[in-house]
């Protein structure tokens, strides 16, 4: 077996899995230090007992690289395998439909991986196209998004949309809602960007009246095109409560201004809880099924959203990115 796309394989798995960033790393690390190797030498180099001896490999992760340059499959991948199983039982004809993801984070904010790495694993998953969505300026702990440095990605991706092709690296941003609604970016980037993700990140726990009015600022804004993980909600660990606001204003101007509300596949969020994503239903919103993923084996947590909007109705036809990029930019 390879040992680059084992280490890589594994990656995935645990990515998927919602394991450490740092544990992640080290494989990854290992994968591109033995990447630049040539395998002759990888192999006398497992052969000698010698792989530790290379920086970023490690106990584990030469292991790992031995036994898939002696023709088997690492114990490590074996184990993570028998593990696997499809997510969740539902929405499997949902996913099926789906074309892209809406929203996503690369090492450029607080995401653990290249552009491109992100890019390869949504064309594996089948996907057409992914929209890269790292955080304005003002989540610094995020690593937020300059606006010199968002001018300098948008660079990045016109060249790698050339390598990529027919694969299409949507631009985007997952903009912060400032407290009085406004937007953290400037506004001439958010019209040139294609896909406009606001969410808010602060003050969570503010009053219901000037949460929604804040809410409403935002969704009324017309480069706004998607409303992200709207109440904010965490539901593993010590959890965190959702936020507090009119839904039905807020749903009522989603549904008026086509903004769609998010439908956050992250098993820690799970945003909105299925009754407010019933009462958008209801209301008339469209939706999008997204990952908010930060890592590249998270782009498979789709199923999670797509179970929960076939729990409540939600119809293919009403959620954004079961359309192709064209619709989806006509759309915005």
């Amino acid at each position: 077996m390879d040992p680059v796309a084992a280490l890589k394989q594994i990656a995935l798995f645990l990515e998927r899995a919602g394991e450490p960033t740092q544990k992640v790393r080290a494989f990854r690390r290992a994968a591109a230090r033995i990447a630049d190797l040539p395998a002759t030498e990888v192999a006398e180099r497992a052969a000698a007992g010698t792989l530790k001896q290379l920086p970023g490999i490690g106990d584990t992760t030469a292991l790992v690289i031995a036994e898939a340059v002696a023709g088997g499959e690492p114990g490590y991948l074996t184990k993570l395998l028998a593990q696997q199983a499809g997510p969740v039982a539902g929405g499997a004809a949902l996913r099926a439909a789906l074309r892209g993801d809406c929203h996503t984070h690369s090492d450029w904010s607080d995401g653990g991986s290249p552009i491109r790495e992100m890019a390869e694993a949504a064309i594996a998953l089948g996907h057409e196209y992914l929209v890269l969505t790292d955080h304005s300026p003002r989540l610094r702990v995020a690593n937020g998004l300059s606006a010199d440095r968002l001018r300098r990605q948008l660079e990045e991706v016109a060249e790698l949309n050339v390598e990529l092709a027919p694969f299409l690296i949507l631009t985007g941003i997952e903009v912060d809602i400032l407290l009085d609604g406004s937007l953290n970016q400037e506004e001439e980037l958010l019209a040139g960007l294609d896909v406009v993700v606001a969410s808010v990140h602060s003050k969570l726990r503010m009053p219901a009246a000037e949460m929604t009015e804040r809410m409403l600022t935002a969704v009324a804004n017309p480069h706004v095109d998607i409303l992200g993980h709207c109440t904010g909600r965490l539901v593993t660990g010590r959890g965190r409560p959702e936020s507090e606001f009119d839904a039905a204003a807020v749903f009522s101007a989603c549904a008026a201004y086509g903004v769609a509300v998010e439908i956050n596949s992250r098993p820690e969020r799970l945003d909105p809880p299925r009754r407010l994503l019933r009462q958008a239903h209801a209301l008339g919103c469209d939706f999008a099924i997204n990952t908010d993923a930060h890592a590249p084996g998270q782009l498979d947590w789709q199923p999670y959203g797509c179970e929960r909007a076939e729990e409540c109705g939600i119809e293919a036809d009403r959620v954004i990115n079961t359309r192709g990029a064209d619709g989806l930019l006509d759309r915005a």
